[in-house]
């Protein structure tokens, strides 16, 4: 079934002319249609609260078994973010919990196509980042579908994991200095940069001077929103929770531009054909699996995975999710980013 909507478009003399969403039928419509299906099997974060006196998915009462190898400190100067933990099968404390819940925690998008997006054909999440997502619970678990997964903001992503209400997030999330002093991260799994998306015909040509006076939106707590308010060029700043409710906001002529991640980006650019990418990537950014900073034999454990998960060249697990959901909005690219470590 295509649902419908509609756009509104800036004219060359900055009239506004509405006409009809594209994609799946108007990304607000998809979004819509998100929110009433996501409840059959996502849980919203705001009821996965942890009960009084325990701290969510990190106590989950069980005795801790032999401790698995411990994490060196961060070096202050963090020079190295993507540097992570070396692999390791040891089953810790992090391990144990949930083995004995008998399900893996994931923190996740539903609304970001090809990443982790709710299928419109079965109403099933979907995505490069829930294909790894599986792979963590197999590998643990002895099962793929051994997950809840719970619907996360950009902007309680790291919150999620401090107060415990999960046990991973894989959401396009960025490996930085900033986040390390609270989470830990894997190893990085994908390669991506900032940039800007616009509608075809747009002045605004990139990063630069074109983006002054104009209304740019960025999500609450990502990369983007952080460089726009170092050097916002002029422009007017415009803060939502989550990346599609930016496209919303573009499609409805609200902004005028959007940063994001151009792989996120160009997923958006596949919903909607009347937008496009501008400028070059003025970033380099490595996407990783975020923990609790506790949880050191969890890190450990999936970088292990993530090992696994990389190896055997095209025939690999990782190139097989990429030619499945990114190969046809991201072509060209040869493989996963080469993984650093770093010991105690």
């Amino acid at each position: 079934m295509r649902m419908r909507g509609l756009r509104v478009e800036r004219g060359d003399g900055g009239g506004q002319v509405p006409r009809r969403l594209r994609g799946w039928g108007g990304v607000s419509a998809m979004a819509a249609a998100c929110a009433v299906t996501a409840a059959a099997v996502l849980l919203p974060l705001a009821l996965s609260a942890p009960e009084p006196g325990r701290t969510g998915s990190a106590d989950r009462g069980v005795a801790a078994p032999a401790v698995a190898p411990a994490a060196p400190a961060v070096d202050e100067t963090c020079q190295d973010p993507e540097a992570s933990l070396r692999p390791a099968g040891v089953d810790g404390a992090s391990i144990a919990r949930i083995k004995a819940a008998g399900k893996l925690v994931a923190g996740v998008d539903q609304n970001s196509f090809r990443w982790g997006y709710r299928n419109p054909v079965d109403g099933k999440l979907d995505g490069f980042d829930i294909a790894l997502v599986k792979a963590i619970a197999k590998d643990i678990l002895g099962d793929e579908n051994a997950v809840i997964y719970r619907a996360i903001p950009t902007s309680q992503r790291i919150p999620a994991l401090v107060e415990g209400r999960v046990d991973i997030v894989v959401r396009t999330m960025t490996i930085n200095c900033a986040r390390l002093k609270d989470v830990a991260f894997s190893t990085a799994y994908f390669e991506a940069g900032q940039q800007v998306l616009a509608p075809k015909g747009s002045p605004i040509t990139g990063y630069d001077g074109s983006l002054k006076g104009r209304k740019i939106c960025t999500a609450a707590g990502s990369i983007a929103e952080s460089k726009l308010k170092e050097n916002g060029f002029g422009s007017v700043s415009v803060t939502v929770p989550n990346q599609l409710d930016c496209l919303v906001r573009l499609q409805l002529g609200e902004v005028d531009g959007i940063i994001t991640d151009n792989a996120l980006a160009a997923g958006q650019a596949a919903q909607d054909p009347t937008v496009k990418l501008v400028g070059s990537p003025f970033t380099k950014e490595f996407y990783g699996v975020a923990m609790n900073k506790d949880a050191t034999d969890l890190v450990r454990r999936i970088n292990k995975v993530l090992e696994n998960y990389r190896a055997g060249g095209d025939g690999s697990q990782w190139v097989k999710a990429y030619r499945t959901h990114l190969e046809s909005v991201l072509p060209g690219i040869p493989g996963p980013p080469t993984p650093k470590y770093r010991d105690g």
